[in-house]
Formats: structure tokens, sequence, C-alpha cells
């Protein structure tokens, strides 16, 4: 939240579920699986700090165009009115 805050982001209602929304298809989680790897953590408070160093250290550009790409399949199923939405790549 803090990272939408600081670019001015405004956060929106959640629209009803779409199967070409899915949160999975959301740009932060793939790559932040990568980024745990192999780790393992013993406490709650290592895999905080783990993750507020992997967000911090994201640049501006990553989430600029991460939710760019998802603005745009939003605009593309509100165009098809709902109907498929080729997956991205």
């Amino acid at each position: 939240m803090a990272k939408f805050n600081e670019f001015c982001y405004k956060l929106l209602p959640y629209s009803a579920y779409s199967s070409d929304l899915v949160p999975c298809d959301y740009f932060l989680f793939p790559n932040q699986k990568k980024w745990f790897g192999r780790k393992r953590f013993t406490t709650i408070e290592q895999l905080i700090a783990e993750t507020e160093v992997y967000f911090e250290e994201l640049g501006k550009s990553y989430y600029s165009d991460g939710l760019k790409k998802l603005e745009n399949r939003w605009i593309k199923c509100i165009k098809l009115k709902g109907d498929y939405v080729e997956k991205q790549k």
C-alpha cells in the first residue's frame, strides 16, 4: 500500500470476478516467488524483512509498467464486454 500511495495511485473497488483478470496474473507475485526461491525463514520477522527488501528494490518503472499492463487488460475486457482476453506474455 505504501508504494501505491507513494506513486499517487488511487485504489478502485474490485470488479466482478473475471477469469481473464485473476489475481495470479498480477505482475508482482510471479517475480516475488522467484525472488524467494528456496529461501527458508524461521520467524515471521525474517519473512517480513525479506519481503520489504524485495519491494524496496523494485524501481518506480516496474510498478508503473505492471499497472499499465493490468489497466490495458481491464480495458480489453471492458471493450469485449467480458469475453475472453488472451493472456499477455
